[in-house]
């Protein structure tokens, strides 16, 4: 049988690296609150240099809402996003 989790999809600014600096900590800390009492699997940054992010979520409604907290959204850090079901089969 399979799983079914919810991808939190961003696409970054241009040098992500350098201006997500005074607002990583906060991000940081919002994924391991949604960790913690696993509403998110797993997370991180897509490309070297980082130019995306990737957030499972058990529920659709706890990636849109991570979605909607973000510091980095807050922050003008986000260009868009979008959430998307992911089966997972193995």
């Amino acid at each position: 049988m399979s799983e079914l989790l919810h991808l939190l999809v961003y696409e970054y600014v241009d040098d992500m690296t350098e201006r997500r600096a005074p607002h990583r900590d906060a991000h940081i800390a919002l994924i391991r609150e949604h960790q913690a009492d696993g509403r998110c699997v797993i997370a991180g940054g897509i490309g070297v240099p980082v130019h995306g992010g990737l957030l499972a979520f058990r529920e659709a409604a706890d990636a849109e809402a991570f979605a909607a907290a973000d510091p980095y959204k807050a922050a003008g850090l986000i260009v868009s996003s979008r959430v998307e079901p992911w089966a997972i089969v193995t």
